[in-house]
């Protein structure tokens, strides 16, 4: 079903002013016909003028039932005896046909930022009910709530995410879906669990993320910007349906779960170990060759090989220790 905005309607104002003259003149009219018919006067169109006036006095309100009134970026669907009749769109008061009904099923239900979806209270009364169907066509933000999903290495992780998204044709958006909020909401839930599936949490090897049946360094942790495209364009493939557009998806928090976030840390302190310890034993020998070229160029010391590799020990472990070396005086020899 496509959206059918309604061009033609009348200003609302003007309607108003001559519906409530109407109204005046004809309880005015009653209050004379009635004085009139007290002196004893009567006639056919006493009569017919009393009916009339009578008449338009206790149905006239029907017409003020066609009054709308709109603010910026909302909008209306109009229902006319159950079928379709049009949206209207566009800030005004307007009126239109008093038997057409707005309809928006999602007018209870609220995506707070936590997450859940919420359904508050009807309306009481009809000025709250008509305000309730109005649809916003306004940027929302949907801050679902963070979600354990395994990587594509089967390790836990909880991410959460945040769509903003607007509604672009609103006769998809209700008659399309039952609850178009709902529906946007189970959708970024299932798109989000599809794309996390595709990625290790870091970069691990002989994992391909795009497809292409090569190897890549894709991860949640180092491709969050190209993650939160996929995980749009993914949602958007499954609201179109629904007349939702996803401006944009953002992942808002990304963590190991925490059965095994302790685990996982000492993984990574281990790595970060290994890395400092390949550091320091690079620049160690390093230092230990630096040493033995400037003693051989000044010949300083005359060392044969197993006074050099005496010395290379001392060397590597002095600057390769973790606590500062104690000095030993050697007034020997090592023969």
């Amino acid at each position: 079903m496509q959206e059918k905005v309604l061009n033609k309607r009348a200003n609302g104002l003007i309607a108003a002013v001559i519906f409530g003259a109407l109204w005046i003149a004809a309880i005015v009219m009653m209050v004379v016909i009635g004085s009139m018919m007290e002196d004893g006067r009567s006639g056919i169109a006493l009569r017919v003028g009393m009916i009339v006036a009578v008449a338009y006095a206790c149905i006239g309100w029907i017409f003020f039932m066609g009054l709308k009134i709109l603010k910026p970026k909302e909008a209306l669907v109009l229902t006319l005896f159950g079928k379709y009749y049009g949206t209207l769109r566009g800030e005004g008061f307007y009126f239109i046909n008093p038997f057409c009904q707005s309809v928006n099923p999602a007018a209870k239900t609220k995506l707070g930022q936590s997450g859940d979806v919420s359904t508050e209270q009807a309306p009481k009364n009809s000025a709250q009910q008509a305000a309730g169907n109005k649809i916003s066509l306004k940027v929302m933000t949907l801050s679902n709530a963070k979600q354990k999903i395994n990587d594509c290495l089967g390790n836990p992780v909880e991410i959460g995410i945040a769509v903003t998204w607007r509604v672009v044709d609103t006769a998809k958006a209700v008659f399309n879906v039952d609850n178009f909020k709902e529906f946007l909401s189970l959708q970024c839930d299932t798109a989000l669990r599809d794309i996390v599936r595709i990625y290790p949490y870091d970069v691990a090897p002989n994992v391909d993320t795009t497809g292409d049946g090569l190897a890549d360094d894709g991860s949640l942790r180092g491709s969050s910007d190209i993650v939160a495209g996929r995980i749009r364009d993914k949602i958007q493939s499954n609201v179109e349906q629904a007349g939702l557009e996803i401006l944009e998806a953002r992942i808002t928090y990304l963590a190991y779960a925490p059965e095994i976030a302790a685990a996982m840390l000492q993984r990574q302190q281990a790595s970060a170990i290994i890395d400092a310890r390949k550091m320091i034993v690079e620049g160690a020998v390093g230092m230990v060759e630096m040493a033995l070229e400037r003693l051989n160029e000044k010949k300083t010391v005359e060392l044969d090989e197993e006074r050099k590799a005496a010395m290379v020990s001392n060397l590597l472990v002095v600057l390769c220790g973790n606590k500062d070396a104690q000095p030993v005086v050697n007034s020997g020899s090592l023969y």
